[in-house]
């Protein structure tokens, strides 16, 4: 376990909470200390920390990698972010986008046309993990004249049946 300093300041605070909790049970300092000091790690990674990553989502960030990529398609939510700040497709080809990203799996819709654009490459992220998260996300790379224009993220919402 890493202690950081929003570590601290969050078992500090559960300590508090826990202690003025044992307080109420027993007006001796001792007792109330001893409980405290046992009880608070058990209240801070069984009920506390659960608690938080309901709701603040939270996943590991990872380079990109074209094997992982292809193999892992419900996990390359967490290399995106690596792909758009970086920049790593602008410039290259559409025959070297699809050998490290694999065949595009739909294609945007460009208005201009009136249809399904070629040049408007998606590709699925999967879902952030989250409690409450409906939103797929989606990889989306804008060719012109054969190369990567634009590389860009957005959430999709899903219907589950």
């Amino acid at each position: 376990m890493i202690i950081t300093p929003l570590f601290v300041i969050f078992f500090t605070i559960v300590f508090i909470l826990v202690w003025l909790f044992a307080n109420t049970i027993d007006k001796r300092k001792w007792v109330s200390l001893l409980i405290s000091l046992v009880a608070a790690p058990i209240v801070y990674f069984y009920v506390f920390y659960p608690f938080i990553n309901i709701f603040f989502s939270y996943h590991h960030l990872k380079h990109f990698n074209s094997e992982a990529w292809k193999e892992k398609p419900a996990l390359r939510y967490e290399m995106s972010p690596k792909i758009v700040d970086d920049s790593l497709f602008i410039g290259k080809t559409k025959s070297e986008v699809q050998n490290l990203l694999g065949k595009s799996e739909w294609y945007s819709w460009d208005d201009s046309i009136k249809a399904n654009s070629p040049d408007m490459w998606n590709y699925n992220l999967g879902f952030k993990p989250g409690a409450f998260n409906m939103t797929q996300e989606c990889l989306e790379l804008v060719f012109k004249n054969d190369k990567v224009e634009r590389v860009s993220q957005y959430q999709m919402e899903k219907k589950f049946e």
